[in-house]
């Protein structure tokens, strides 16, 4: 029992410490949920739409764990525009932390050069909502605590939050460059994009200090090459870094992609979170439906204080396919 108060003490140290360094959560099948990672990746599936729904469980083995679900759909029109729209939420261990956010997403994708039009660029805007709200009577704080007889829900506190709930307006921008060379052994991806540029306020850690309540810019760069070994098998290897305040991720993954028959694709591979986790992963792509499922082996030093609190991660697509050519014509967006 004292290890297990002990790591929920420094998870809600880290999550305090978050809304100062890191608000956005994130996913470990980051490609899953793609306008979260960049709005220029509005539009690219293989289909006339598609619709994505992602789920994470995080921590659950020391108490309450970080729950975040994300649903998207995206489509594409013939007159060069993508037009998109996410929701995400997230609750957050036993602090009654909640962050929900919504955006719309619009990505421009005439811009094509080369010789036969191979290269290509999106531009794209997202503008949305960001809600965070905490149950403050969900909190133990200092107070409460009595050295000899425990802890005590009534005693009273002095300690109290500036505001206990906020929604304010949040815009981001990205571009994209891919290379849709039909008969080329590879085709090079890869895109930059930036979040929380409007500067959003969040009053809930501090009305009186602007560094405090201004949410930090987030921006991810993201990349990879798509090699094609055959006309049944290609291998994705790629790469994603997260720069929010003082935090920063690094992952580095790759994934085989079989076709097994027509109707039917096998995804395996796997990630790797610089310092904090290795994520097996498996995908099945099958008629229209796309299933994903990775586990979050962590190797943190966190991890190393008790067992069973790892995380996973199940993720479903549903592409319209019906002979339609996607803005990524050559290259299978990757689902890692």
């Amino acid at each position: 029992m004292q290890l297990r108060g002990y790591i929920t003490a420094c998870l809600l140290i880290a999550t305090i410490q978050q809304s100062i360094a890191q608000t956005d959560p994130h996913f470990t099948q980051n490609y899953t949920f793609p306008m979260y990672i960049n709005p220029a990746m509005t539009g690219g599936s293989d289909g006339e739409y598609r619709v994505s729904a992602i789920y994470r469980s995080q921590w659950g083995g020391i108490g309450n764990p970080y729950r975040t679900t994300g649903i998207s759909f995206d489509t594409r029109t013939n007159k060069n525009i993508s037009l998109g729209v996410n929701l995400l939420n997230q609750s957050a261990g036993d602090g009654g932390f909640n962050y929900f956010n919504t955006y719309a997403s619009v990505a421009y994708t005439g811009v094509k050069f080369g010789t036969n039009n191979e290269h290509r660029m999106v531009f794209a805007m997202q503008a949305g909502l960001i809600n965070r709200r905490v149950d403050q009577s969900k909190f133990k704080w200092g107070e409460q605590w009595n050295p000899i007889t425990g802890y005590n829900a009534n005693n009273a506190i002095t300690e109290s939050f500036a505001s206990t709930s906020a929604t304010t307006l949040d815009m981001g921008t990205g571009v994209l460059y891919y290379d849709a060379s039909p008969d080329k052994k590879y085709n090079v991806f890869g895109g930059l994009s930036f979040f929380h540029i409007n500067r959003p306020k969040d009053p809930i850690i501090s009305e009186e200090s602007i560094e405090l309540n201004t949410i930090p810019l987030r921006y991810v760069l993201h990349g990879g090459v798509s090699f094609n070994i055959s006309e049944r098998a290609s291998i994705v290897p790629h790469f994603l870094f997260n720069q929010q305040g003082t935090a920063n991720e690094t992952m580095l993954g790759t994934y085989v992609q079989l076709n097994v028959n027509e109707e039917t694709d096998l995804m395996l591979g796997g990630y790797y979170r610089y310092k904090d986790a290795i994520a097996p992963f498996v995908g099945v792509d099958y008629k229209n439906f796309i299933f994903g499922l990775s586990y979050d082996a962590n190797t943190s030093k966190l991890g190393n204080m008790a067992r069973n609190i790892n995380s996973f991660e199940l993720s479903l697509s549903y592409i319209k396919r019906e002979g339609t050519k996607s803005i990524f014509d050559f290259i299978r967006c990757p689902r890692l």
